[in-house]
């Protein structure tokens, strides 16, 4: 048994339907079924009523059902523990509004500008781990013509983000609502497919089109990433963000985090250097400049600077507060 029959089971009770369970799930309805089946024989029991299409629970499944429900809730309880205690942002916005965040201001200068809010989105996305990034825009999806010029242009229903051949499709033309084009967000869906998280482009005129998604309707163009969220995320760390500032280390603390894979602690630290702000990316160097590695920083460069070179359990009494054991966990910390 794992933890993904276990969503199949919840997804298909959520949909009332094989196939709209797989789409949800992001793989095909033969899979779904084979799995499930897989988990009755694990079990020893029927859970799904089947025949043609999907009939209903077994009182058996029913109650597995329950299981699985409180199984999954389990484990995004304990994501959220282990992001919380790297220091990420974590939890269900719960104020009673929606979050805008938009590019095009009417007052924006050059100088601050992002270029479009496609790659905006994606960037957004990339910061809370977001699992799927929806852009909505005024044609279906991608298609593998211009719909404009050729009727026989056909719907690209999935792709792999980072297949070369959408950019020929793509082109550079933007839509007639917004300043970018196609390409804008395929240059987003690649930017969310470097921490994980998949993209879909649809239309935004679509009846519905969001509640329509989230029920496991197929729509639009599906961009999925090339690898798993765990070894995306290092690479977004090794390449995506400006380094602030440069944390030396001494030789047992470059030995830990080159050789051991452990986080960085403030007492393998030997000098600060740059300003920079909590979760901001540094560069950790040996005593000879040589770089070892580069994080997401637990604190400021002003605390950094009255905690270097001491043991954990001394940090609250040089700060008033604990806001973790370690400069730099070794889930935020990649090595190059």
């Amino acid at each position: 048994m794992d933890i993904k029959q276990l969503k199949f089971l919840c997804a298909l009770d959520e949909t009332r339907h094989f196939g709209q369970a797989a789409a949800r799930c992001h793989v095909t309805q033969p899979t779904l079924s084979m799995r499930l089946r897989s988990l009755e024989e694990e079990l020893g029991l029927e859970l799904v009523r089947r025949s043609q299409r999907f009939e209903g629970f077994t009182e058996a499944g029913e109650r597995v059902l329950a299981w699985a429900r409180s199984l999954l809730a389990a484990q995004e309880g304990l994501y959220a523990e282990a992001a919380a205690c790297r220091g990420q942002l974590v939890g269900t916005l719960r104020l009673g509004v929606v979050p805008v965040i938009n590019e095009n201001d009417t007052v924006v200068t050059d100088e601050i500008r992002f270029g479009d809010n496609d790659t905006l989105a994606a960037l957004v996305a990339n910061l809370v781990e977001a699992d799927l990034l929806v852009i909505l825009t005024d044609r279906d999806g991608m298609f593998d013509a211009d719909p404009r010029n050729n009727p026989d242009a056909q719907l690209i229903y999935e792709a792999r983000a980072d297949d070369p051949q959408l950019d020929a499709v793509a082109g550079g033309s933007a839509g007639a609502l917004g300043r970018g084009g196609m390409q804008t967000k395929l240059r987003a869906a690649r930017l969310a497919a470097r921490s994980g998280g998949h993209t879909v482009i649809v239309g935004g005129r679509i009846e519905r089109v969001l509640d329509r998604l989230r029920a496991g309707e197929r729509l639009g163009t599906l961009l999925t990433p090339d690898r798993s969220r765990k070894a995306a995320r290092k690479q977004w760390l090794a390449g995506h963000l400006q380094m602030r500032g440069t944390l030396v280390l001494d030789d047992g603390a470059v030995k830990a985090v080159s050789q051991d894979h452990k986080s960085l602690l403030p007492v393998g630290v030997k000098a600060v250097q740059g300003s920079f702000r909590r979760g901001e990316m540094v560069v950790c160097v040996d005593q000879g400049g040589r770089e070892v590695a580069r994080g997401l920083v637990n604190y400021s460069a002003l605390e950094a600077q009255k905690i270097l070179g001491q043991p954990t359990d001394a940090i609250e009494a040089l700060l008033g507060y604990v806001d973790g054991p370690e400069l730099v966990h070794r889930d935020n910390l990649v090595l190059v």
